[in-house]
């Protein structure tokens, strides 16, 4: 199933903050999504009201680099992050605990 990246980034994440944000807070920490092919977006679960907006941030505390193929692999299979970290297809910079931390934020999508 291949998941509309810039819909996801901009509709669905977004409610999802506004519908559970104390659970998104929980989460915390702040996240620039740079994904190739699709877009750049922030991701604030430690602002009230989390958010997620287009665009980057200079004051994330984790930036995530990876290609729109490699994300919808990892939509599909959350645990195959570990693997395309190691391959080297998804880069992370900054806290990497926090980078393992958001597949909890897609799981507030359900």
């Amino acid at each position: 199933m291949t998941v509309d990246t810039k819909k996801l980034f901009n509709e669905e994440i977004p409610g999802a903050l506004s519908r559970r944000g104390d659970e998104a807070r929980k989460i915390g920490g702040k996240y620039q999504l740079n994904i190739a092919g699709s877009g750049n977006w922030t991701i604030d679960l430690v602002s009230n009201p989390p958010t997620a907006v287009e665009g980057t941030s200079t004051d994330a505390q984790v930036t995530i680099d990876v290609a729109d193929a490699d994300f919808q692999t990892m939509v599909a299979d959350p645990s195959a992050g570990m693997k395309l970290f190691f391959a080297g297809k998804l880069k992370v910079k900054g806290n990497q605990m926090l980078a393992m931390n958001l597949t909890k934020l897609f799981n507030l999508l359900k």
